[in-house]
């Protein structure tokens, strides 16, 4: 029998006795694990008013106000699954999860240094303290389980690639660029290694290389701006504008609009000499504001210059 068949036949029995509490739970299970989540979310808060001191219904609807990123309704629901079982460490990892979304960290930190101190090889909770003190800035203590992750666990991409970046962040350019391609060696389409290569290559001064990892990027992921961006920089730097420009009108063809892209294009039109097309492109970087880098102030100058 098929999930759905099973949905079904569960759905049928619930329209006939809608008080069979068993039924509706194993239904609201099939169904979260099926992909229907309003679906399950309906059911499961039907079971939570009737049966408050169940920890299973209250982590089962914790998983369903995940997926529906309602994170504080999914904190609530994890944490009265732990004061009904304190032991339970998937409500509890699941609880570090959504409080790492809801940026409380250091309660973050608290439940993944819980589910270690019950299970000290689960790489996940290092990976994922490690998420949590990089995004509190703590670089030390982030590569510290990041590096406890590998060694669990050596074909976590994620962590090598994070490492990747503090040893780049610290100044080994070095090291960084060994794990950067211990990511690619790991999986040969992250692109996001190629791309972090590319800019170590074009600080040591290696631009060809740097292109060259910039056109992987963008082969793997055509919409990553980033990358069309520095490869226009790097092109106009070399005065290569015609090239700049063509890199350019690549990323507005594939990319959503960006005033970051339209900035760039306005000086490369500069530097060509088109006066009507750079200004035109500054104004559309104005218009484009919020997701433009470069100060409002200094592109009115260069409009002011230019008219």
């Amino acid at each position: 029998m098929s999930k759905v068949e099973k949905i079904e036949e569960l759905q049928n029995i619930l329209k006939t006795d809608s008080t069979n509490y068993q039924i509706r739970q194993e239904l609201a299970i099939l169904l979260l694990d099926s992909g229907y989540t309003e679906e399950a979310l309906f059911h499961l808060q039907y079971l939570a008013k009737t049966f408050s001191e169940n920890s299973e219904i209250f982590y089962n609807l914790g998983i369903a106000y995940e997926k529906l990123k309602k994170f504080t309704e999914a904190k609530n629901a994890y944490q009265k699954a732990i004061e009904i079982s304190p032991a339970e460490i998937d409500a509890i990892y699941n609880l570090g999860l959504v409080l790492t979304e809801l940026k409380e960290y250091d309660n973050a930190i608290e439940c993944f240094n819980q589910v270690i101190q019950n299970d000290d090889i689960d790489s996940n909770s290092y990976f994922n303290l490690g998420i949590c003190y990089l995004k509190k800035g703590d670089l030390l203590n982030a590569m510290s389980n990041f590096q406890n992750t590998v060694s669990l666990n050596d074909e976590d991409i994620y962590a090598h690639f994070y490492i990747g970046n503090i040893f780049k962040e610290m100044g080994d350019l070095q090291t960084a660029y060994e794990k950067f391609n211990k990511v690619l060696e790991l999986s040969p389409a992250y692109s996001w290694a190629y791309y972090n290569l590319a800019i170590i290559d074009w600080e040591c001064g290696k631009s060809d290389e740097a292109l060259e990892k910039l056109n992987k990027t963008i082969e793997l992921n055509p919409k990553d701006t980033d990358a069309y961006i520095v490869s226009a920089k790097i092109l106009a730097s070399e005065q290569e504008y015609q090239k700049a420009e063509e890199k350019i009108n690549e990323a507005i063809e594939n990319c959503s609009k960006s005033g970051n892209l339209y900035y760039i294009m306005a000086q490369i039109q500069k530097h060509l000499n088109n006066r009507d097309e750079s200004l035109k492109y500054f104004n559309l970087a104005l218009e484009n504001s919020s997701t433009l880098n470069t100060n409002i102030k200094f592109i009115n100058k260069e409009i002011k210059s230019l008219s």
